[in-house]
């Protein structure tokens, strides 16, 4: 599928409940806080986290678990390791510790100018998830430095990444939110927009607030958000219109709340991109004429350059904040490491080097399906026992510390700083993440003092339950590893 077909399909979107969505696929929801220092032997493992499993609530969910030391393939417990799970975001576990292996922790991508003839600059972009406008003004500064107020046309290669700039199989509420951006050479602020909603007086129209002026030219509004009294909920809804240039705004804001932030991601990321280099030239009393977006072309004289932090940095965001373009971009980095076949995207590639490297590691391929690199798409299938493999894997290796580091820690940071408080689990636990809509999982490291270090994978899928009753339900079995003791 072309990139311009891609986009067509993006502008056929429906609509996306901005929060809610948001929530689904990111965010955390905290769970109830428990204190215990009960103590449990490794044979009594199994009972207690039966216990859980046979709670009516969970009776028609689908539990995939696997506990193992580090040390040895002892498995402590295990339902349903071997079969198939959708994983969320557990699936970046698996895309980090590829980059990781394949492109080294001091990796960083870089963005680059080169001069070619008569005032035409090429910009050339390498996929970097963390470039943002502060680069573009270190970029224009270079440039400026060397004399240059005039660029007569600016050309945008997106050549580096070819393929889709959005998964196919992802779902439309989730490519129409900021957490399922395109992906493309030139990622710029993460490929999204955003505006604000400001409430007024009871019963009037909310303002709304642009961070951009360019970005507001983009797009038509059709603004029927009211605001209320403040004993009413606040609400907001932001769906797209076919033809992808006209927002309608619907629900409540609350009367002097604060302003409510609208994150949403941009339709076409180069022309976006242009657009912002040109603002940030132009603050730099640098002119530019006509600009171009190509596929490929000659790159002659570097002028000017900026680098990404390097990979250990990127996993930390990538992990930590369940990043899911920085994920995308880090599988289609993997692209450089094979040569890409006729009509291969960069992102399938991308998928060959992971399966490789996680071979390397000690994964059986007949253990995942992977279909991205983020785990947004519902068609990515992995096993418990392969996340193990993974997690076991990656302990053995010379960046096990890096790893580990990218992971959030229970009740400390990330998408579980707000899990584990007061539980014997909070600053030994970490863990990755993952939830959609009726798949919850978590799947990482226990650091227990009174025994050995245990990798853990906890996967629930087919859930009528609410995200936070089977958090809590997962979290209560962490808390149980966390119990461990020698007997």
């Amino acid at each position: 599928m072309s990139k311009k077909i891609t986009i067509g399909l993006m502008l056929l979107l429906l609509g996306t409940q901005i929060g809610i969505n948001q929530q689904i696929a990111r965010a955390q929801t905290p769970v109830v806080s428990v204190t215990t220092s009960k103590s449990i032997c490794p044979a009594q493992l199994g009972t207690s986290v039966d216990a859980v499993l046979n709670r009516p609530q969970f009776m028609r969910s689908h539990w995939g678990i696997m506990v193992q030391p580090l040390s040895s393939e002892q498995t402590l417990y295990s339902r349903d390791a071997q079969k198939y799970f959708v994983p969320a975001s557990n699936l970046k576990l698996l895309t980090t510790a590829a980059a990781l292996q394949q492109l080294g922790e001091n990796f960083r991508f870089r963005t680059s100018i080169y001069s070619n003839s008569n005032g035409v600059l090429r910009v050339v972009g390498r996929g970097d998830p963390s470039l943002n406008d502060l680069q573009l003004q270190a970029l224009t500064q270079q440039l400026k430095q060397q004399g240059i107020t005039e660029i007569k046309q600016l050309i945008a290669d997106d050549s580096y990444i070819q393929g889709d700039i959005v998964n196919p199989t992802w779902q439309w509420e989730d490519v129409q939110s900021d957490y399922g951006a395109p992906v493309n050479s030139l990622i710029l602020n993460q490929n999204a927009f955003s505006f604000k909603l400001l409430p007024q007086t009871v019963g009037k129209i909310s303002q709304v607030a642009w961070n951009d002026t360019n970005e507001a030219k983009q797009w038509g509004i059709i603004n029927q958000s009211v605001t209320v009294a403040q004993n009413q909920p606040t609400y907001i809804n932001v769906t797209r219109d076919l033809s992808g240039t006209v927002l309608r705004i619907t629900g409540q804001l609350t009367a002097n709340a604060e302003p409510y932030l609208v994150n949403l991601p941009v339709i076409a990321p180069n022309q976006y991109f242009l657009r912002r280099f040109r603002t940030i030239l132009d603050s730099e009393k640098i002119s530019l004429g006509q600009t171009l977006v190509v596929n490929g072309g000659t790159n002659q004289q570097e002028i000017a350059s900026v680098e990404s932090p390097p990979l250990s940095e990127l996993l930390i965001e990538t992990n930590v904040n369940s990043n899911n373009l920085y994920a995308e971009a880090l599988l289609r980095s993997l692209a450089v490491k094979k040569t890409r076949g006729l009509n291969q995207s960069s992102a399938d590639v991308g998928l060959e080097v992971v399966k490789a490297s996680l071979t390397q590691l000690g994964v059986d391929s007949a253990n995942y399906v992977l279909v991205d690199g983020s785990g947004l798409s519902r068609r990515n299938l992995v096993t418990p026992f392969a996340l193990i493999q993974t997690l076991r894997g990656m302990a053995k290796t010379p960046a096990a510390s890096v790893y580990r580091a990218s992971l959030p820690v229970a009740g400390k940071s990330g998408t579980l700083k707000n899990r584990f408080l007061n539980t014997s689990a909070e600053g030994i636990v970490q863990a990755k993440t993952g939830t959609m809509r009726g798949t919850v999982s978590l799947s990482g490291y226990v650091n227990l003092p009174q025994y050995e270090p245990l990798a853990f994978s906890i996967m629930v899928n087919q859930s009528e339950q609410s995200a936070t009753v089977i958090r809590q339900g997962i979290d209560e079995i962490v808390v149980l590893l966390t119990q461990l003791r020698r007997c």
